[in-house]
């Protein structure tokens, strides 16, 4: 078991914003920031997150928490596994209690067969002749670290020879169980070590030379490495896309290295798999230019036209290249056509037109039927863009297909009705609640003036401010950047309207009442009135019936 003291020192150390930008594309709105939720389906983000507060919450679904509850949420982990992988993920170090049976995974054995492997490259001439062929320094295979794996029984054996714990290789992919026992899932493969974006070694990426049938694989999905997040060659690119402001997407991993070793050291590469979704909170970090440089075969042009659609969807800014004449980025780099790579980097085609071109491509144009297909899709697309650029791309597709430009249909600005209308609930009650959750020292003052019953509308959430301030449930209302942010003068104000309103409507129902007897009603009627009497000269009155 985890050490109490050690999750709260963890927590302290950890920022929701950097956990939760690592997964989901975050934008800054006033001193919060937003992002579409991950939970639910949604366009317009409702989902947003506190540095102040470090919690999180969606106005959508209505889901909210902190660092450890997002982990949880999103990875689907226990509450134990999230906390050890937010450690992991920020080189944290747990204290477990005494005698606990719960072990963290010793990140030494990934790293100790990743230096086993780049020895064994250095012994692997025909791996040396095959990475020398294509181009790559040996600067370069030191910066990469690029290793080989041999036999399945000579990763074996080095682990079991150094006593490593096999259960932990088996946690990070590098091994796992068959039918005829343990295995090493690289056989006979150039090695490239594949790194989070926080500098941590999360598996391999491996290329046969031996005629596999498989030309390249990577590490299995485990807890620490997913594929469809991660970016090859990250780790070592940020300084300079960040510097930079650009980085370039390729297909493989000798293409990053190649660019890298010509100076085009912004580069990174998707782990054999499309660019997804996935991607874009890493692409994000620092705004960059993000050039997508795919190959021109039917493979590379789909893919190109697929992360087209999903960058500029997301608003990037950044543009799409394509390698003609079956050439790839380190086949150019080889060829040393640094000029000629630098042109096409800096002339990159715009996502939004590169997509439309692909859509009508598909299309016979000359054909009237072919063509309205080819106006519907390229439609759809449009739609799916923010405003502005509907109406900018639409005469570019009525070029294309050669038609009138009012043909094309673009939607007007619309904006998505939230689950939470502020219009069924009592803005002046929630402000007052929030005031208190901003400032838990005010909620002495409060207790005096204020009753539950005086709230008409949200009495519960007034009870759970009472019961316990830091509620989860709370979220929404502390992080409703709807509701103004009252400071005490304010807050005053409100008091006393909120206060003088319930007096008034008990005066009257008071006043009504036959069941009362007629002494205690008119004890009642004479402190209401007096109540009243002070709150109309601006004194808050403590409650007293």
């Amino acid at each position: 078991m985890i050490k109490k003291e050690s999750i709260e020192n963890l927590r302290n150390t950890l920022d929701v914003v950097d956990v939760i930008g690592q997964f989901l594309e975050i934008k800054k709105s006033g001193a919060n920031f937003k992002a579409c939720c991950p939970f639910h389906g949604e366009k317009t983000p409702s989902f947003v997150i506190s540095p102040s507060k470090q919690i999180f919450h969606c106005f959508g679904c209505g889901i909210g928490g902190d660092s450890i509850k997002f982990m949880m949420e999103y990875e689907k982990l226990s509450y134990p596994e999230a906390i050890e992988k937010l450690a992991s993920m920020n080189n944290f170090n747990l204290e477990y209690e005494q005698g606990s049976d719960t072990k963290k995974v010793d990140r030494k054995v990934i790293e100790d067969v990743n230096s086993y492997f780049q020895k064994q490259f250095s012994k692997k001439q025909e791996a040396l002749s095959y990475i020398k062929d294509r181009g790559i320094s040996n600067f370069s295979i030191e910066k990469f670290e690029i290793g080989y794996a041999g036999t399945s029984n000579d990763t074996l054996d080095f682990l079991k020879n150094n006593h490593y714990n096999l259960t932990d290789a088996i946690e990070f992919g590098i091994i796992d169980t068959g039918q005829n026992g343990l295995y090493s899932r690289f056989i006979e493969r150039i090695t490239f070590p594949i790194y989070s974006s926080n500098d941590k070694l999360v598996g391999f990426g491996g290329r046969t030379i031996t005629g596999h049938n498989a030309k390249y694989v990577n590490s299995p999905q485990t807890k620490y490495f997913n594929k469809s997040r991660l970016l090859y060659g990250y780790n070592i690119a940020k300084t300079n896309i960040f510097k930079k402001n650009r980085i370039i997407v390729c297909e493989g991993y000798l293409d990053v290295i190649m660019l890298h070793q010509a100076g085009f050291d912004t580069a990174v590469a998707t782990l054999g798999t499309a660019l997804t979704k996935d991607h874009l909170p890493t692409l994000k970090r620092g705004e960059p230019k993000v050039i997508l440089a795919y190959d021109g075969d039917s493979a590379g042009m789909n893919a190109a036209f697929k992360a087209s659609v999903i960058l500029s969807q997301s608003e990037f800014d950044g543009g799409v290249v394509i390698f003609s004449d079956g050439k790839d980025p380190a086949d150019m780099v080889k060829d040393n056509k640094i000029e000629e790579l630098t042109q096409m980097f800096n002339s990159s085609q715009p996502y939004i037109s590169y997509a439309i071109d692909y859509i009508v491509a598909k299309y016979n144009l000359t054909n009237p039927v072919e063509k309205q297909k080819a106006l519907d899709e390229s439609n759809e697309y449009l739609r799916s863009l923010p405003i502005l650029y509907q109406d900018e791309y639409k005469r570019y597709i009525a070029q294309k297909l050669n038609i009138r430009e009012n043909l094309v249909k673009v939607d007007s600005v619309s904006y998505r009705k939230t689950t939470v209308d502020l219009q069924k609930i009592n803005i002046q009650e929630l402000c007052i609640l929030k005031a208190i959750i901003e400032k838990p020292n005010r909620l002495d003052m409060v207790l005096d003036l204020v009753d539950e019953s005086m709230f008409e509308h949200h009495k519960n959430e007034f009870i759970m401010v009472l019961e316990d301030i830091k509620n989860p449930a709370l979220n929404s209302i502390a992080l409703n950047d709807k509701l103004e942010d009252y400071d005490d003068q304010r807050l005053h104000q409100e008091l006393l309207i909120l206060i003088y309103k319930f007096y008034s409507n008990k005066l009257t129902e008071v006043s009504f009442n036959k069941d009362i007897e007629f002494k205690e009603k008119a004890n009642l009627i004479r402190k209401l009135k007096d109540n009243l009497l002070q709150l109309k000269q601006g004194k808050l009155v403590s409650y007293n019936l």
